[in-house]
């Protein structure tokens, strides 16, 4: 089962939460500044009920103004101290919430750079970008407010007990008593709103994708007229979102109810008991109506306990998933000592960098994949040396992608060896085999920005005469001489203002800039129309030249003259030859091109 779905159904673990605290300590001091200043906060919340009853006692009741200008001027200036608490711990809070949220998806975005291709093929776009996201905001938000919010109002809790136990003893007695029931409310809660709370953003996910796909797929859509199943589809998922929400607000809002009633009563008790005292005179107003204050203002942070409690609650299943992805290991990782030489993706360290001339090696390969049950290859050994070009040939969906994706350390091999330039590619790094590898993929990306700017992802280090002459090589300049702005023209996002043909065409530059030993070109013409294939056969076998090269190929007419053909069937490699051999053998090559080119010669007489 992939990570993306998982099931969570941990109770509430601290051992999750101590996931997070290595993103919080950047920010020590101003955590312990926030800290400080919500004491603070919570010892001036605390002293006001006491300036009220040291008012009625002593002014009110006592029918004198006698040491009232100093009484309000110490409490102005509590009343400022307070603001200014209040002001600086926002803002101590804001920044936390600002900068912890930009730290944890970087770190997700840094880590989904280092995830092998396989995780990617297995997980969708809607999933990844709400954990990138929507997670790590909620998370940020919490631990920025409503953590101080708990810690204030445990604080405020804690010190109005005291202060009542202090004040009358047997009225504080009645408060007391309702913490171990509202203790009881939230034990009983507590795992049923992490449930729904789980599903509420398992479904988001859903939605996520739904929409990522909805929108992507915008022009299939229309062209196969599937708006009525697409519509029914998002339906059904916005509906179980719904549902669950609908239970995830109805227990909490029972939750929160339940408390206030609890509050309610506590209080009603605190007046009767304690107006009765005062007509007895045992007590005096002034302490009535501070611990009347206290009474009412206590039962308020209380909420706010058990509410931020049901959201730390909430939120764990956000800490989880955002955890998940960051704890997600490659599939394929270089060895602590090849990166102590060679550096990591982020840390290269090319100086200890050797020239590649591009000498391949499969050396009794067997390859399985991870949720395969039968080997894809078997004991399968090849030499390829450095400039030969070795085409791939088979049906759709035979598997011809494979062995390239094994030479390119895409994936490594279940059992045997591959090695470049005679060393086993494990003992190098993955970025400098994958900086020597020009890959032209059948459907090209594009990312947004200008086709200079495309180009040069090549080599970020290319000049501009540098890019142009690359686009020459491949007739990419064609292109460019018909876009309004030339070089300087965007593509739009993921390229939709050019044809697929053209985003090809880009992409040969963008490859060709970089100069690599080794060239992929997965069925890099099938998108081509045949003018422009024309076009750039040329410059294909001048750019191959002297440089290790595979072509996964639909069109056979186009690795006739390649080194070595390898013929893929049912993910097995049955045939391989050059194009004239395999022809004379009467093999399954022969049936694939006598088919093709009967194919081709019906579409020219069509034509």
């Amino acid at each position: 089962m992939g990570y993306d779905e998982q099931e969570y159904s941990n109770a509430f673990d601290l051992k999750i939460w101590k996931k997070i605290i290595p993103y919080l300590k950047p920010y020590r001091r101003t955590l312990w500044m926030v800290c400080v200043l919500n004491l603070l906060c919570a010892f001036f919340d605390i002293s006001l009920p006491l300036f009220q009853r040291y008012a009625i006692d002593h002014f009110i009741e006592a029918h004198t103004t006698e040491g009232l200008t100093f009484f309000t001027l110490v409490y102005v200036l509590v009343i400022v101290l307070q603001t200014l608490s209040v002001i600086v711990f926002t803002r101590g809070c804001m920044r936390i919430d600002m900068k912890f949220g930009r730290d944890l998806k970087r770190a997700c975005f840094t880590h989904l750079q280092s995830l092998s291709f396989s995780y990617y093929n297995v997980t969708p776009v809607g999933y990844i970008l709400s954990r990138v996201m929507s997670d790590t905001n909620r998370i940020a938000d919490l631990l920025a407010w409503n953590l101080f919010d708990i810690l204030w109002a445990t604080v405020y809790v804690l010190g109005v007990f005291i202060a009542m136990l202090m004040l009358n003893v047997k009225l504080a007695l009645i408060v007391i008593l309702v913490v171990p029931a509202i203790s009881l409310l939230t034990f009983y809660f507590q795992n049923r709103i992490l449930y729904w709370n789980r599903k509420v953003r398992k479904t988001n996910s859903r939605i996520t994708s739904a929409f990522n796909e909805g929108i992507m797929g915008a022009k299939t859509s229309k062209t196969l007229v599937i708006e009525e199943k697409n519509h029914k589809d998002f339906t059904d998922i916005t509906q179980v979102m719904k549902i669950s929400s609908i239970r995830a607000a109805r227990l909490s809002a029972v939750y929160i109810s339940l408390v206030l009633l609890m509050s309610s009563i506590a209080t009603a008790l605190v007046l009767e008991h304690g107006g009765n005292m005062v007509f007895q005179n045992t007590m005096l107003l002034g302490t009535l109506s501070a611990f009347t204050a206290y009474a009412v203002g206590i039962f308020e942070p209380i909420q706010h306990i058990a509410s931020n409690f049901a959201d730390f609650i909430a939120v764990q299943t956000n800490i989880e998933r955002v955890t998940g992805l960051l704890d997600k290991e490659p599939d394929i990782v270089d060895s602590p000592e090849v990166v102590e030489k060679y550096g990591d993706a982020f840390h290269p360290k090319m100086e200890n960098w050797e020239p590649i001339k591009g000498d391949i090696a499969f050396c009794d390969v067997s390859f399985r994949y991870p949720d395969g049950n039968e080997d894809v290859l078997s004991h399968f050994s090849l030499k390829i040396p450095a400039g030969t070009t070795v085409a791939i040939v088979g049906e759709t969906g035979a598997g011809k992608s494979t062995l390239v994706n094994l030479a390119c350390r895409f994936f490594e091999p279940t059992s045997g060896k591959i090695l470049i330039d005679g060393r086993d590619y494990r003992e190098r790094s993955q970025l400098w085999l994958h900086s020597n590898i020009g890959y032209v993929l059948q459907n090209p990306h594009l990312f947004s920005g200008t086709v200079m700017e495309n180009i040069r992802y090549g080599k970020l280090t290319a000049s501009d005469e540098e890019v142009k002459r690359a686009a020459e090589a491949v007739s990419a300049d064609t292109v460019v001489e018909k876009l309004e702005n030339g070089y300087d023209s965007s593509v739009g996002e993921g390229g939709d203002r050019l044809s697929t043909g053209e985003k090809q065409l880009i992409s040969f530059a963008r490859a060709v800039l970089a100069d690599p030993r080794i060239f992929v070109l997965d069925e890099a013409t099938s998108s081509i129309d045949t003018q422009t294939e024309q076009l750039i056969q040329a410059a294909i076998s001048h750019l191959l030249k002297d440089r290790t090269s595979f072509l996964i190929a639909h069109r056979l007419s186009t690795i006739r003259h390649a080194d070595l053909i390898l013929v893929v069937k049912d993910g097995k490699i049955v045939e391989q030859g050059r194009h004239e051999e395999l022809l004379q053998k009467k093999g399954y090559y022969h049936t694939l091109y006598s088919r093709q080119f009967a194919e081709e010669s019906a579409m020219r007489v069509l034509s």
